[in-house]
């Protein structure tokens, strides 16, 4: 997966892009859409449902935003300064691949956006590209949210869009 338009996304009423065909933020289908982030837990996958009933109702198109996790890794090699490795997260293909095989997301065209980096800035700028009616996230649970902060929480602070955020 990658940037709009890549092999495995879907765009129309769920009919798959081809290879070298552009879905471009300009598109009717998904301007004015609804983004969603998405990376397969629970709570996202309860957001991915209202989105998908949020698109269907308003009859626009489901902007899906997986976050890759995309950690530096350091490389030391003897007295060099370190380097850091960009390590790739295989898991947006697996996902998309559920998001083919869904028969709740049949009739809704929706398309599935691979970016890394601030969990927080890609979702905002996804919305910001897609002119987004909404951002609709799941919440965040557990020690991690609360010594960091939750990603709902700092996008619902930053967001210039209406955020959604799903227990």
């Amino acid at each position: 997966m990658g940037r709009p338009g890549g092999p495995g996304e879907t765009g129309g009423a769920g009919d798959p892009v081809l290879e070298g065909q552009a879905v471009r933020p300009c598109d009717p289908t998904f301007q004015h859409g609804v983004v969603v982030g998405f990376d397969g837990s629970l709570s996202s996958e309860r957001a991915l449902a209202y989105a998908v009933g949020m698109a269907r109702r308003s009859h626009c198109g489901l902007v899906i935003v997986h976050v890759a996790n995309r950690l530096p890794t350091t490389v030391w090699a003897g007295c060099e300064p370190p380097v850091f490795v960009d390590l790739p997260d295989h898991r947006t293909e697996i996902l998309g691949l559920e998001l083919a095989c869904a028969d709740y997301l049949a009739g809704v065209p929706w398309i599935l956006v691979e970016r890394g980096g601030d969990i927080c800035y890609e979702i905002e700028e996804v919305g910001r590209e897609y002119a987004a009616d909404a951002i609709v996230v799941g919440s965040t649970h557990g020690i991690l949210g609360k010594l960091f902060g939750s990603v709902s929480g700092r996008l619902a602070r930053r967001a210039n869009r209406p955020v959604i955020v799903i227990p």
